[in-house]
């Protein structure tokens, strides 16, 4: 009963009222990795999510600027083939139009 409960589609949104009655199952079913969606007035206002899913959305992220870099020194440029200024001319670097304040 406990697998098929949560491997069939069981609804995942709860309204506020019925998330009070229904903590226990809303735990376990966020436990098992499914977000549940909580609602006032049929609007969303929060979701529950399992610990290690909050934990992962937290964690410290690559900025983009320091991948590629990092991408760059283990992948030259020149080894894969590609011009080194082969994306100068994709950044448009017009001042752009004029704008009345």
């Amino acid at each position: 009963m406990y697998i098929w409960m949560y491997t069939w589609d069981v609804t995942r949104r709860y309204s506020i009222s019925e998330a009070r009655s229904n903590l226990p199952t809303i735990v376990d079913q966020a436990e098992s990795g499914l977000e549940i969606e909580l609602t006032r007035r049929g609007k969303a206002v929060a979701v529950v999510v399992s610990l290690r899913e909050l934990e992962r959305l937290r964690a410290e992220r690559v900025r983009f600027g320091d991948a590629y870099r990092r991408f760059l020194k283990e992948h030259p440029l020149d080894e894969v083939a590609v011009d080194a200024g082969v994306f100068e001319s994709a950044r448009d670097r017009t001042p752009g139009r004029k704008v009345a304040l």
